[in-house]
C-alpha cells in the first residue's frame, strides 16, 4: 500500500500533531496557502512533497499554481482553488487535458471527498490555526490496488 499525506492551508503554522500523523507516509501533497518555506522543509523530513501556491502565498516561494504528479499508478492534479461542481475555465481545461484520477485542492478550509464523473475531488480541510470556526483537519489517502481510501484526522 502507498500512503499519501494531504494537507492544505497551513498559513505559516505547522502543528506538531501533523508531523506525528504523517510519519511514515510515502509522499505529501500540500494544496497551497503554505506560509513560509520552513513548512515544506519540515514536511520534507517525513517524505517527498509536491506543493502548490495558494492565494495568500508569495510567488517567491517558488512553487507553481498547479502541479501534476503520478503516485501509486494514479494521476494527481493539485491546485489551490477548485470548485468541484463548476471549475474555472483554466483548471477545467487542464483537468480535461490531463484526466487526473484525483484533483486535490484547498482554500475552503472544509474537508471534501466526492467522485464527480470519474475524478475524485479531494480537499483535506485546513491544518493551520483555527479560522472561521471550522475544525482543523488533514488526511491520508491510502492507495490500494482497487481503491483510494481517505482517512481524515482532526487536529483539535
Amino acid at each position: 500500500m502507498f500512503n499519501i499525506g494531504v494537507i492544505s492551508d497551513t498559513h505559516n503554522f505547522l502543528d506538531p500533531k501533523v508531523l506525528r500523523i504523517l510519519k511514515g507516509v510515502d509522499h505529501i501533497l500540500h494544496a497551497g496557502d503554505i506560509g513560509q518555506t520552513k513548512i515544506i522543509t519540515d514536511l520534507r523530513r517525513i517524505a517527498p512533497v509536491t506543493a502548490v501556491l495558494g492565494n495568500t502565498d508569495e510567488p517567491a516561494l517558488g512553487f507553481a499554481l498547479t502541479e501534476s504528479v503520478t503516485l501509486a499508478g494514479r494521476r494527481f492534479l493539485i491546485h489551490h482553488i477548485v470548485n468541484p461542481r463548476s471549475p474555472g475555465d483554466e483548471i477545467k481545461a487542464r483537468i480535461g487535458r490531463e484526466k487526473p484520477d484525483v484533483v486535490v485542492f484547498g482554500h475552503t478550509h472544509k474537508a471534501f471527498c466526492e467522485t464527480i464523473g470519474s475524478t475524485l475531488y479531494f480537499n483535506p480541510g485546513a491544518a493551520g490555526k483555527a479560522r472561521f470556526g471550522l475544525e482543523r483537519t488533514l488526511a491520508i489517502l491510502h492507495c490500494e490496488a482497487s481503491e483510494l481510501r481517505p482517512e481524515f484526522f482532526t487536529l483539535g
